[in-house]
């Protein structure tokens, strides 16, 4: 297939993707110890979740897509709303 469109905004590399149940939103943690979440139909930066003082290695969504889960090298999980 071709590509659809690239996401840019991490400084450093991405380690983790995860769309959210509904398809429209994509987290992705990176080792600049941010997660983001874009619009996945635009590629358009929705936010940036900062609070890890580690690279941030595994981002999952909940089932019903209104909680985000990050883990980070600094040895936390970390809940946000998505």
């Amino acid at each position: 297939g071709s590509q659809m469109c690239s996401l840019e905004g991490h400084t450093k590399l991405v380690s983790s993707v995860s769309f959210a149940p509904d398809g429209k939103t994509l987290a992705s943690g990176s080792y600049d110890k941010t997660v983001k979440l874009w619009d996945a139909a635009s590629g358009a930066q929705k936010s940036s979740l900062e609070g890890h003082t580690g690279d941030v290695n595994s981002v999952a969504f909940a089932p019903d897509g209104k909680t985000l889960a990050s883990g980070s090298g600094d040895n936390t999980v970390k809940l946000w709303d998505a």
